[in-house]
């Protein structure tokens, strides 16, 4: 497998999560590069597996894959129960998502997702979508964007850096990441500026593609898709990402709500398989650094 796209996070260890049957149905949420299916694929034999992603160019990746087992649905995740309707598919014996931006996107400096170099304020995963960074750091008002910085970036001096978008696009409109940054410079800790600027983009970028949503709606749905037995098999990369997967997988809902039965015993439709997230190992982190922020949950379906 080409790892030149993107190279998979925690590969290993998730495709062990999923418990694979060669008979089995499985789902890929974020295709990508094709890394994580690339595996699942060698593990199939008289079993299916459905791929999702938004992305154009995952689904120009996807576009390689010949294995008759092999299906790419070219939507966001947050739909993952209608289109296996659609295919006939009413339950799977696994899924997997792997909720990181892909190494192909940050590397693109005109797709916004980097705060290094510049490029267009885009970070949109599905190019079609009519709302893209630019049009929230210019027109949303101070209050939303203070929201967003302090709720997705968990940015302590949200308030000030809304305050100085607004007052800088006032003079002109704010069209580029390095422009962005400039802004951002201002009010970073000091040694701590490319943490803070990740952090800005971060909140962006989830607003931009309404990831914390879309997130919830497909966990609400995987009680009903995934066989009892099956697994669910997640990496996230920052707190907010892996607080709405181990609410629901320890308490079977994203709030993190204890709902007991008559005899007090726990009502949830998953058991944890590991009770602390899997991380990469020294190997793989001096591969791939962007693997350090990684958090895998397994869990199997009661």
């Amino acid at each position: 497998m080409d790892y030149a796209y993107h190279q998979p996070v925690l590969l290993n260890e998730s495709i062990e999560g999923l418990n694979i049957k060669p008979d089995g149905i499985y789902v890929d949420l974020t295709f990508g590069g094709g890394g994580h299916s690339a595996e699942i694929l060698k593990r199939l034999e008289n079993g299916r597996l459905f791929a999702f992603d938004q992305d154009h160019d995952a689904k120009a990746n996807a576009s390689k894959f010949e294995d008759r087992s092999f299906t790419f649905i070219p939507a966001n995740f947050r739909f993952v129960g209608r289109y296996l309707k659609m295919y006939g598919v009413e339950e799977v014996d696994g899924i997997l998502g792997d909720f990181g931006v892909s190494s192909h996107q940050i590397d693109q400096p005109e797709r916004g997702f980097s705060t290094r170099g510049s490029g267009r304020l885009d970070m949109r995963m599905n190019i079609k979508s009519p709302v893209d960074a630019s049009t929230i750091v210019n027109e949303y008002n101070e209050k939303r964007l203070q929201e967003i910085f302090s709720l997705y970036g968990e940015i302590h001096n949200a308030r000030a850096l809304a305050g100085s978008i607004i007052a800088a696009r006032a003079k002109k409109r704010i069209e580029t990441t390095s422009e962005l940054t400039e802004i951002l410079k201002k009010l970073a800790p000091r040694n701590r500026e490319y943490k803070y600027f990740a952090k800005a983009f971060q909140a962006l970028r989830i607003e931009v593609n309404d990831e914390m949503k879309a997130i919830e709606e497909m966990l609400e749905q995987t009680p009903a898709l995934i066989k009892p037995g099956g697994r669910l098999v997640l990496i996230s990369y920052h707190s907010l990402e892996d607080r709405l997967v181990k609410n629901f997988i320890g308490k079977g809902n994203v709030e993190g709500r204890e709902e007991k039965d008559f005899y007090g015993n726990l009502i949830r439709p998953f058991q944890p398989v590991n009770r602390k997230p899997v991380t990469a190992g020294e190997e793989e982190l001096a591969r791939n650094p962007r693997a350090r922020s990684a958090r895998l949950r397994i869990a199997e379906r009661i």
